[in-house]
């Protein structure tokens, strides 16, 4: 398995699902352990996954 750079791994994290991120905060012990798994998930499936380079010949489409 690779190391990810500070970078990637800060990116991962902010494209997690928005409740796993915020549920580490609350009291809710079940709530915590479950947001910590699903983080967990993210980085791992980013880490399983390789990383696209895109094609520098492709235009952007904006969304």
């Amino acid at each position: 398995m690779m190391t990810p750079d500070p970078s990637s791994l800060a990116q991962t994290l902010l494209h997690a699902p928005g409740w796993a991120r915020m549920g580490l905060t609350p009291p809710n012990q079940r709530l915590r352990e479950q947001a910590v798994t699903e983080l967990a998930e993210t980085i791992i499936d980013a880490l399983a996954r390789p990383q696209s380079v895109p094609d520098a010949r492709q235009m952007p489409l904006p969304l």
